[in-house]
């Protein structure tokens, strides 16, 4: 199997954010790798990563970083792939990261998720991959409708909450 999406962060230190996206991949049976890469501490390693990764079979990037939050931008300034970014929470709540990584300059697009949101990063890349793929189309359309179902469970359950003044 080779990896079509990668997933990057900044340290190990990020794991327990990104691993929501790596378990939302393997449901859906899409080959992944993850390693740690930072923009600060290793840039070379990471240019080298982003100018490599098409030419090794990734589609898309998940770049997860937090505080400076230039890992995302670094790594799409460095190659044609769509990057999606993954603010991680930490000084300021993970707005300075959100900010970080929104705010790219023209022709340097990162697609951004809101704070701590890994697995809708992997959603996005999963729509992406499916646009080619109606096998994992089909697996994605099967995942939404899961949610949509919960919701359904989930008001069902409600509606046997009994309050005085519950009028529904």
């Amino acid at each position: 199997m080779e990896p079509l999406v990668s997933i990057i962060m900044g340290s190990t230190s990020d794991l327990p954010v990104m691993e929501k996206a790596c378990k939302l991949l393997d449901e859906m049976q899409v080959p992944f790798e993850v390693n740690a890469l930072s923009a600060h501490r290793t840039p070379d390693a990471v240019e080298a990563f982003a100018r490599g990764a098409k030419g090794r079979g990734i589609k898309v990037i998940i770049a997860g970083a937090g505080m400076a939050a230039a890992l995302p931008g670094v790594i799409a300034a460095s190659t044609t792939l769509p990057v999606i970014g993954v603010p991680i929470k930490g000084m300021l709540d993970g707005l300075d990261a959100m900010l970080s990584i929104i705010q790219m300059p023209p022709g340097i697009p990162v697609a951004t998720v809101g704070v701590n949101g890994a697995q809708n990063a992997a959603i996005l890349a999963v729509e992406m991959l499916s646009l080619a793929d109606a096998g994992l189309a089909g697996r994605l359309e099967a995942y939404k409708s899961g949610l949509k179902a919960k919701i359904e469970k989930a008001n069902k359950e409600l509606a046997e909450v009994k309050y005085q003044y519950k009028v529904n």
